[in-house]
């Protein structure tokens, strides 16, 4: 599916998915749990975050929750999501392992929905495939994903799969649409300076004014 067309429909469809990342096997070698910190070796504080808030972020970067398996396992599943395209990278490569790593730790009622539905989801991998989800082909990933995906077709038995996949793919489009490379995909601005010229000639002329001469 074309990333654009996620914006307008959140389904998804095996026709034009990416499966596997080139980055997903560098997803073991992230390291997510080493605070930013400065030249002199003290914490950095990012722009728009206080202080108070930086050592916040430290101590749950510090926090180790998700076992590399299951990391690996949701690289690939954000890939699958949101592919890279000719506009853009991929999930992975705008850091939405990283982003749903500190995000389960963020809103600790999160940890048991995605650890839970992890092991769904290689329960369900091993019961059709006889292996793990990060180690079946690409075609069997889909075949799973394709069950799950879309609510209002799959089969009451593959609930909690269905579950899981919804809150994957919220995670995984906030993980993006809010990462540099999701903004500039999005062709997002900002605030930008400009040049005030005045009210335009037609409002004033709309209410009967004018600028004094």
């Amino acid at each position: 599916m074309k990333r654009r067309d996620y914006l307008k429909n959140l389904g998804l469809s095996s026709l034009g998915l990416a499966v596997l990342s080139p980055d997903v096997q560098a997803a073991d070698a992230l390291d997510f749990h080493s605070p930013p910190k400065t030249a002199s070796g003290e914490l950095k504080i990012p722009g728009g975050r206080t202080k108070d808030e930086a050592e916040r972020d430290a101590r749950l970067r510090a926090e180790v929750f998700l076992n590399a398996h299951e990391l690996k396992t949701i690289t690939i599943l954000s890939d699958i999501i949101f592919p890279a395209d000719a506009t853009s990278g991929s999930a992975s490569q705008a850091g939405t392992t990283e982003f749903i790593e500190f995000i389960v730790k963020d809103k600790p009622e999160l940890k048991t929905p995605v650890r839970g539905g992890l092991g769904w989801l290689d329960a369900e991998s091993k019961k059709r495939f006889g292996k793990v989800f990060t180690d079946i082909t690409a075609k069997q990933r889909i075949e799973i994903v394709d069950d799950i995906a879309y609510p209002e077709k799959a089969k009451p038995e593959l609930s909690q799969g269905v579950s899981f996949f919804n809150l994957m793919r919220n995670l995984t489009a906030t993980g993006f649409f809010t990462s540099k490379i999701g903004i500039e995909y999005l062709g997002y601005q900002g605030n930008k300076p400009n040049e005030w010229e005045g009210v335009p000639a037609d409002v004033l002329k709309q209410y009967g004014l004018s600028y004094d001469a």
